[in-house]
């Protein structure tokens, strides 16, 4: 019989929703969030100035966010018109895979990836592929051997999100080299300003080839995931086609603004991934000493760790004492990682504090 009300499509009733990092304990606590990775710095101070100023609100943004494209293209040696700004990076994902996959197809990702990649597929009727990893951590060899003649587009984060894997650009190339033509390869660099040489090989390979997209972000290093900035580049056609359908007005006139502050400030970004490196060794460091009690870290690149343990419910009994203590982890028994814990990296202080807190539910 014909429904009597709207029906969505079914691939949209298969999405599970994205869940965000808990900020809140069990019993409605609020708690210090050490699950979204966010920066523990804040915001620069020249990019909280400029978020600060007055805009017109009666006015609609720059549609083209021109004066941003153009100062990323000035840093980054690219050019502005291979540059499309979005609602953060997750709107240029999601537009990724809308505009070169559909029903039928397959999207590619590796296991253990960013929770996004899955809903992008399926919102279009795609169908979501994982391939087997190595070490947590995408493996080139996999991904390859799982590429389909349905295949459209393959995911990859580098960094890798939740698990904090790092994949050699060497590696990238030769991802890339091993792909079909026709299929887009997007490498999403969220993190990459988290890296020594802030992720540039990726990007002068998406300036090279013609089915390679880069996806950025400022809500991590550079403090803004309130503001919702992201930018995307790679070949004209891609940014061509990314361009058709993101929203007309996507990123607001003050969180452009914000943005174009944030770039300028190389100080903070220094600093920010400085003492991400010093906090997260030092953390590190502490967990090892908890080997015997079946502990064990993934190597991270990122502003964050994976943390993992013997169990689901020795995890989850970490969890609760890091949440006794204040702060909010991320659990994420639904991407296959129920022995995990992701912990993004703190100040120092906040990260001896959920030391101990790990340190006294495994130790007494």
């Amino acid at each position: 019989m014909k429904s009597t009300v709207p029906q969505p499509k079914p691939y949209i009733l298969d999405i599970a929703p994205y869940v965000p990092g808990k900020s809140k304990s069990a019993d409605g606590r609020a708690l210090v969030k050490l699950s979204a990775n966010e920066n523990p710095l804040g915001t620069s101070e020249s990019a909280r100035a400029a978020l600060g100023e007055a805009h017109d609100m009666a006015t609609y943004p720059d549609p083209d966010s021109t004066a941003l494209r153009a100062a990323l293209g000035e840093l980054h040696a690219i050019d502005p018109a291979r540059i499309v700004c979005g609602t953060g990076s997750d709107e240029l994902l999601n537009l990724a895979a809308q505009a070169f996959a559909g029903a039928g197809d397959e999207v590619l990702m590796p296991r253990f990836s960013f929770s996004v990649y899955p809903i992008a597929a399926r919102r279009v009727g795609a169908t979501p592929v994982e391939a087997e990893t190595a070490d947590f951590g995408a493996d080139v060899d996999a991904l390859l051997a799982a590429v389909t003649e349905r295949t459209r587009v393959v995911f990859i984060a580098n960094p890798n999100n939740p698990t904090g894997t790092y994949l050699p650009h060497a590696e990238i190339a030769r991802l890339h080299e091993g792909l079909p033509g026709d299929v887009l390869l997007v490498l999403d660099q969220a993190y990459a300003e988290y890296l020594p040489d802030e992720g540039a090989r990726g990007l002068a390979l998406a300036g090279a080839a013609h089915n390679v997209l880069v996806t950025r972000t400022f809500s991590k290093i550079f403090g803004l995931a309130s503001a919702r900035v992201g930018w995307a580049t790679g070949a004209p056609t891609l940014i061509d086609a990314l361009n058709r359908i993101r929203g007309p007005f996507n990123v607001a006139g003050a969180s452009q603004a914000a943005a174009l502050a944030a770039l300028g400030d190389r100080d903070f970004v220094t600093r920010s991934r400085e003492e991400n490196r010093r906090v997260r060794q030092m953390f590190v460091e502490r967990l090892a000493k908890l080997g015997n009690r079946g502990v064990s870290t993934v190597p991270s690149e990122a502003n964050f760790v994976l943390v993992r343990f013997r169990d689901q419910p020795t995890a989850e009994r970490v969890r609760d004492a890091i949440a006794d203590a204040g702060y909010a982890v991320r659990h994420l028994p639904g991407q296959g990682l129920g022995e995990a814990l992701r912990i993004t990296i703190g100040r120092e202080d906040q990260m001896d504090e959920v030391g101990k807190a790990i340190e006294a539910a495994l130790l007494h």
